[in-house]
């Protein structure tokens, strides 16, 4: 979501830099030049920024749909690496064996006792 945000803001900019030459048809409107339209830009998003000052629950509750959304995708990229893994991973060529288990010095003294 706020990758589409931010492309439809920077694609939103880079109409009004390139001159097409018409007003749209609207002649009462205003033009809005490039550098007002970054000038407005970067005090909508001063606002943006001041908004946890002047309503503190609307930064909790994003908070906890940041963090929300945080944990959903960290799931689902793991969902899609083990089904990826188990579709395209090549299988793991390392070879083990069996180790015996360790021998306390009291049962090697005793096995030797039974070989003599």
């Amino acid at each position: 979501m706020g990758f589409l945000i931010r492309c439809t803001f920077w694609l939103s900019l880079v109409l009004l830099i390139i001159p097409f030459g018409t007003s749209g048809g609207n002649e009462t409107v205003e033009s809005v030049g490039p550098i007002q339209a970054l000038s407005a830009a970067r005090e909508a998003v001063g606002d943006i920024s001041g908004i946890c000052e002047r309503k503190p629950d609307v930064c909790v509750t994003g908070k906890a749909a940041l963090h929300t959304i945080g944990v959903r995708a960290r799931e689902a990229s793991r969902i899609a690496f083990e089904l990826l893994d188990d579709k395209f991973g090549e299988p793991d060529a390392t070879t083990t064996g069996t180790v015996p288990a360790a021998q306390t010095v009291s049962a090697a003294a005793s096995e030797e006792a039974k070989s003599e």
